[in-house]
């Protein structure tokens, strides 16, 4: 079932986020990022066909039986946006990312954010519609990342920029409630859990895909459950 995009639910999310008490990750050795959570509207069927050689990306990656790396099947009601990085960046190519990056010297969190999603995807919002943040993310790769929660007001018109973004979902609020998400693995480098949010036909690992789970644990459900310390997989520790 989706969710409806309503008022009700704005309100919701803003006050689960004000009662949080957010864990904050102060370590000089990181940089600083932020995040955008864009929460808009959506119908089914918004699907768009992905233009990105997927096939010849995923090639090498290990794949489960049923998942070949595309976002199908996920619109619906209350969304939030989800990009797919170019492949041609220095870091993190082709992988599902939220729009977001480095939060410049005398920003905040939230502007960073806004900024990022301007940049990113085209979409200019004011601070007033940030509902709030979630907790800190202290990444393997060297960032601490600030989640930054925001309330588009419908379905937007993004255009993404195509040095850094192939493309960009609207994602259902209610895929994060699948019955299979999430899921948890061991991996031998680590003793921490990695985290997976299955999503259409792929599985999202943290960085998103802790910051997703928080979405939907907290926004959602209204459950406090901390994420920092589940795991990235190796792949996504440079």
């Amino acid at each position: 079932m989706t969710i409806t995009y309503d008022d009700e639910l704005r309100e919701q999310i803003r006050a689960r986020l004000a009662s949080h008490e957010r864990r904050a990750v102060t370590d000089p050795t990181k940089r600083h990022a932020a995040v955008a959570l864009v929460l808009v509207d959506s119908d089914v069927g918004d699907d768009r066909v992905d233009p990105a050689p997927v096939d010849d990306w995923i090639d090498g990656r290990p794949m489960e039986s049923g998942l070949e790396g595309r976002m199908v099947d996920v619109s619906g009601g209350a969304a939030f946006l989800l990009c797919r990085r170019a492949s041609r960046l220095s870091s993190h190519a082709a992988q599902w990312a939220l729009p977001g990056g480095r939060v410049d010297p005398g920003e905040t969190a939230v502007d960073a954010a806004l900024r990022e999603l301007d940049e990113e995807v085209g979409i200019t919002l004011p601070d007033s519609t940030v509902l709030g943040l979630l907790d800190d993310y202290p990444t393997r790769s060297g960032y601490v990342i600030t989640p930054v929660v925001i309330w588009g007001g419908g379905r937007l018109d993004p255009r993404p920029a195509p040095d850094e973004v192939v493309a960009v979902y609207r994602v259902g609020l209610h895929q994060l409630q699948r019955d299979d998400s999430p899921r948890f693995i061991t991996i031998p480098e680590s003793p921490r859990p990695v985290v997976q949010i299955p999503l259409g036909n792929d599985l999202i690992h943290a960085p998103t895909g802790a910051v997703l789970l928080q979405l939907r644990w907290l926004c959602l459900e209204g459950r406090h459950d901390p994420v920092n310390e589940l795991e990235q997989p190796v792949f996504a520790w440079q």
